[in-house]
């Protein structure tokens, strides 16, 4: 499951709306909705960000973070190092490599390290 596709579930939750019910009002398949919650497809369009946004009539906050989990949640990442250092490649490596033997702590300070280096891209 992707940061975004938990936010969705969620979300639905909250509110007592089916997948069914959803896909159906932001126009795409219940299939789709169910494998972009689970991870199984890439990061949702920012259309289609707008369109849950609408949907669930979220606004400021919330809405950003809806933008910026979906920015973060593209299960097939590809890393390009080239014209970077040797050890930003081999950081890229060995992250591929093991990042399904990180703990949620481990994961959490990393991913506090990246945040206090601005790594974060600035929200579309």
């Amino acid at each position: 499951m992707t940061p975004f596709g938990a936010k969705l579930r969620e979300l639905r939750a909250a509110r007592g709306v089916t997948l069914k019910a959803m896909a159906e009002a932001i126009g795409v398949s219940a299939a789709y909705l169910s494998a972009l919650e689970h991870g199984r497809r890439g990061a949702p369009t920012w259309y289609l960000v707008q369109r849950i946004i609408t949907f669930f009539n979220v606004i400021w906050d919330e809405a950003e973070e809806l933008e910026r989990l979906a920015e973060d949640s593209d299960p097939r990442v590809t890393v390009d190092t080239a014209g970077l250092s040797p050890k930003a490649t081999q950081l890229a490596n060995r992250l591929a490599r093991q990042i399904g033997a990180l703990g949620e702590g481990e994961i959490t300070v990393m991913l506090g390290l990246l945040d206090a280096h601005g790594a974060r891209k600035p929200p579309r």
